[in-house]
């Protein structure tokens, strides 16, 4: 497939959700509701669940699959009080000695009056800076759409990963047509030029690895994340953290 098609996949209505994931990959999911400052953002849902016999923290961002279910959902676009939870349930784990497991699948945080007025890019900011520095292993999979600042709210991690015929990318292929030609009709060619696809991103070290989507999904994607769990717990906090730093500190590196 090309940029576009891999776009349009992405996207697509019959698509898994996070909750389709967690419930597939993870046993035991007991979810977690609420920011303690607001109100349960239905966008993001996080909670305690077993990875095999691991204990972990997992944190997703949830569309929906019916239109009723969509709309109470946002359409994934997560409001503050949803990346203060997301952020609450790490903080948890950190104290627990959890690993802690995202799934991202997002056009971007949602940019409403309402969501400006309680502090939406300083919920951003406070996730990337938190998420940075947390003593416990954190795993991000881009399962759908990864757009923006409201995806890299819950990729600060150690490793990212992508699913097959996900996409991850600073704007929406339609968005960057009209910054650049004034026209939202050329995103095709936006998502060319975008390099948003998992094979784009792996090649150029954005992402870590790409997960099929075919038939062996769920035990892949359970498997390969007892792995990289088992592999980083192993580590002492200030490794993992410092590990964590290296790894954005490389992205985007030339040499001259």
């Amino acid at each position: 497939m090309n940029a576009y098609e891999k776009v349009s996949a992405a996207r697509a209505k019959d698509r898994f959700t996070s909750l389709d994931l967690i419930n597939a990959v993870f046993k035991g999911f007991l979810e977690m509701h609420g920011d303690r400052y607001y109100a349960d953002d239905k966008a993001i849902v996080t909670g305690i669940a077993y990875l095999g016999d691991i204990p972990v923290t997992v944190v997703g961002i949830e569309k929906g699959h019916s239109v009723k279910e969509r709309t109470m959902r946002n359409f994934g676009s997560a409001h503050p009080e949803g990346y203060r939870k997301a952020l609450r349930q790490m903080k948890l784990a950190e104290k627990f000695h959890r690993p802690v497991i995202c799934f991202v699948d997002t056009s971007g945080a949602y940019c409403g009056i309402g969501p400006e007025e309680r502090g939406q890019g300083q919920a951003i900011a406070q996730n990337l800076m938190e998420m940075m520095t947390l003593k416990t292993p954190i795993i991000s999979v881009i399962i759908g759409e990864g757009g923006s600042g409201g995806a890299l709210a819950l990729a600060v991690a150690n490793e990212v990963w992508m699913l097959e015929n996900s996409i991850y990318s600073v704007i929406s292929p339609e968005g960057c047509a009209s910054i650049l030609w004034k026209d939202n009709t050329k995103a095709k060619e936006a998502s060319e030029f975008l390099k948003l696809t998992a094979e784009d991103l792996l090649s150029l070290q954005i992402i870590e690895r790409v997960i099929p989507e075919d038939k062996t999904l769920i035990d892949t994607l359970r498997s390969q994340l007892m792995m990289a769990v088992q592999t980083y717990q192993a580590l002492p906090p200030n490794e993992l953290t410092e590990r964590r730093y290296n790894r954005f500190r490389r992205i985007g590196a030339v040499d001259r």
